[in-house]
């Protein structure tokens, strides 16, 4: 925490300093530090992975009974709270801008921790820009207006690693290409315990090629988005009687967009295609399975890009200037292979429906109810959870410089 406090005295007084320094003109270097904090209270009827625990992940629900304990948490946390700065810098050819980021929501080995994760990192000059920041697949618009930190299991939501090139922009109207840093996971299934799955091991040759083109309408807009991947895996074993080497290709397409029929309704949608693109998702499983090969004696079973499908319907409503509301439905759908175990993830649906209070601009309050369900590959094991969650939020914005 007393590194979040020096950042954010530096940056201030930053702030400070470039307001006092420069006149306001168009033509001067501009600078926002902004965030907010957040408190989350969440009563949990059911139960979900601890590690995950002020998330609805249907993902991380459990694969058997009573996998987490018995059902009924009470959580509370301040983990998605947010710190960040925008600056622009304008130069003899064109603006620089540029974006740094992090929230408390600790992932990875990380997870469960409240701990600073980076989400943007990143930077524009004219047509180029690189860094760290949300995939070229991806459609951050099609997020809704809830306060659950996670947010829909179907939607496409990753911030990678990347270099991207706009090839015009136009209004609201743009489109760009990318590649990004490649990853995906392996599940060995029921085949796990064999030492000689335990000594594959994923590499990437190539970058993951991603991109999209965006149409601004009079009542929204739509996109159309792809993914382009390749990957490999190596036997490490060399003198045993198998050869468990092999690649695999992974590839997506997604369709978006906002459909505004009035100014108090926004409909949010997409849909998403494709196979081994799994951790392009908000919340899906591994990118490949162990798929069998009866009668094989040398390569008995290969990797096999797992198949999926995305869904996001959601409606955001204003009751008025200070209530809003919304509520939706999204779905994960799991092609799996055939060597995968039995209570391996298969499908998975997330549900909310909030209602938001704005007081004042910069706070929020709010109560939202969430429901998650998931399916198991082949056990016939199913299971639900359903959460309240009430929050309060309290953002800032300080800018300085330009006009």
């Amino acid at each position: 925490m007393k590194r979040i406090a020096v950042l954010a005295l530096c940056l201030m007084a930053t702030s400070a300093s470039l307001a006092r320094a420069q006149t306001p003109s168009s033509d001067k270097p501009t600078i926002e530090v902004y965030g907010f904090g957040q408190v989350d209270a969440i009563a949990d009827f059911n139960q979900v992975n601890p590690d995950w625990y002020d998330s609805l992940r249907p993902s991380r629900l459990p694969n058997v009974a009573n996998q987490f304990g018995e059902d009924g948490h009470f959580y509370m946390s301040a983990r998605q709270s947010r710190f960040g700065t925008r600056a622009t810098l304008p130069t003899s050819d064109g603006t620089v801008t540029a974006q740094f980021e992090f929230d408390m929501y600790g992932t990875g080995k990380d997870a469960g921790i409240t701990t600073i994760r980076l989400r943007h990192a990143w930077g524009q000059w004219k047509w180029i820009g690189g860094g760290q920041t949300n995939s070229q697949f991806m459609d951050i618009d099609v997020f809704p207006n809830t306060i659950e930190y996670w947010g829909p299991n179907g939607m496409l939501f990753l911030r990678n690693p990347q270099i991207f090139v706009e090839l015009f922009r136009d209004g609201d109207s743009n489109a760009r290409i990318a590649i990004e840093a490649p990853g995906a996971s392996g599940d060995a299934g029921t085949f796990a315990d064999r030492v000689e799955l335990q000594n594959v091991q994923g590499r990437y040759t190539m970058p993951d090629f991603t991109g999209h083109y965006r149409k601004g309408l009079k009542k929204g807009y739509v996109q159309v988005g792809g993914a382009l991947r390749y990957f490999k895996y190596d036997d490490l074993l060399p003198n045993d009687a198998f050869n468990l080497s092999g690649d695999a290709w992974g590839w997506g397409i997604s369709l978006s967009g906002a459909w505004k029929p009035n100014p108090d309704n926004t409909i949010h949608f997409q849909i998403i295609d494709g196979q081994g693109i799994e951790n392009y998702f908000n919340d899906a499983p591994i990118d490949v399975g162990i798929q069998k090969q009866p009668g094989n004696a040398v390569t008995p079973v290969t990797g096999k890009a797992l198949g999926d499908l995305g869904f996001v319907l959601f409606l955001d409503h204003n009751w008025n200037k200070t209530m809003s509301s919304s509520i939706g439905w999204s779905r994960v759908e799991i092609s799996n292979s055939d060597g995968q175990a039995p209570n391996a993830y298969k499908n998975g649906d997330y549900v909310a429906a909030n209602l938001l209070y704005t007081p004042a601009p910069n706070v929020l309050l709010g109560g939202e109810f969430l429901w998650g369900h998931r399916d198991n590959f082949s056990d016939g094991f199913k299971v639900s959870d359903t959460r309240i969650q009430f929050s309060a939020k309290y953002s800032f914005s300080v800018k300085a410089g330009g006009q």
